[in-house]
């Protein structure tokens, strides 16, 4: 429970006091890889890395959690940065990588707007690899995992400080605000965005997954920042009005991509699909 004094923290405190905090693992991450220890080197033996990163992509605590790792070992040996899951699983190594999730706290998966955060990180990185993918980048897991990154101080509230978030639905749900944006701002006095970005600093992550996470200034960070928006408004209503316009937006940074391949990786119904399809090509 946070103190009278926590609750009148600003974001520098709220740096200060995160950026050293154990990160969690999802309760699922961790069945999954007690799973996988018990049953021992003949099963292990028949993951592949590849695979293990599938693990990560599902569990953003897990695969900021492997980052900051992999980071520290590499400023201690100078090597190349790390800017995928997989890169951060061959970093770790199985054994490793078991042994750390194993040995993690667990996030709170009782409360909803947590599992909601969640959801929406884990499916923003779906759709933005997806995406990238259209674009033929250099990296499309790099753009999935700014997104999935992209929720992470909202996350760590959840399980640090659940209260601030708390505040936020509780100012959404009075009235006095109507944007989360603004619902953030007035109830807590700063952005979960603001927040990520200076953890981010903070950890002095990958520049180009910061600049990715930032969401603007190239095709690449904007195609992650509108993978982003476009998860949330599908988790707020799987035929919201405003897809469309996200498409329109999307196609201008990949030109030559099918309107039809940039609706399909949306978790929507077909019928509006359809609809999406009808309305960006007219």
């Amino acid at each position: 429970m946070l103190s009278p004094f926590q609750l009148r923290w600003g974001i520098d405190q709220w740096v200060e006091f995160l950026k050293d905090k154990e990160i969690p693992v999802l309760s699922r991450t961790h069945a999954l890889m007690t799973v996988l220890n018990e049953q021992g080197r003949e099963v292990s033996d028949t993951i592949s890395a590849r695979e293990l990163s599938g693990y990560v992509y599902a569990d953003p605590y897990l695969a900021l959690k492997l980052l900051r790792r992999a980071e520290g070992r590499r400023s201690q040996r100078l090597g190349q940065e790390t800017t995928t899951a997989l890169g951060a699983v061959l970093q770790t190594g199985f054994d490793d990588l078991v042994q750390v999730v194993i040995k993690s706290s667990l996030s709170d998966d009782s409360l909803p707007g947590c599992n909601n955060c969640e959801f929406l990180a884990v499916l923003a990185s779906s759709i933005g690899r997806a995406w990238a993918m259209q674009r033929t980048d250099v990296s499309p897991d790099e753009v999935a995992l700014a997104a999935l990154l992209s929720e992470s101080g909202e996350l760590l509230l959840w399980h640090f400080a659940p209260e601030l978030p708390l505040k936020v639905e509780a100012e959404l749900a009075s009235g006095r605000a109507f944007r989360p944006l603004a619902a953030q701002q007035q109830a807590i006095g700063f952005s979960f965005k603001q927040l990520t970005l200076a953890l981010v600093q903070a950890w002095q992550l990958p520049l180009i997954i910061a600049l990715l996470i930032k969401g603007t200034d190239t095709p690449r960070a904007n195609i992650a920042r509108l993978a982003v928006e476009t998860a949330r408004y599908i988790l707020t209503n799987e035929r919201h009005p405003s897809l469309p316009a996200e498409i329109i937006n999307l196609k201008t940074m990949i030109p030559g991509a099918k309107y039809a391949n940039l609706i399909d990786p949306l978790p929507v119904p077909d019928d509006y699909k359809a609809e999406i399809l009808r309305a960006v090509a007219t």
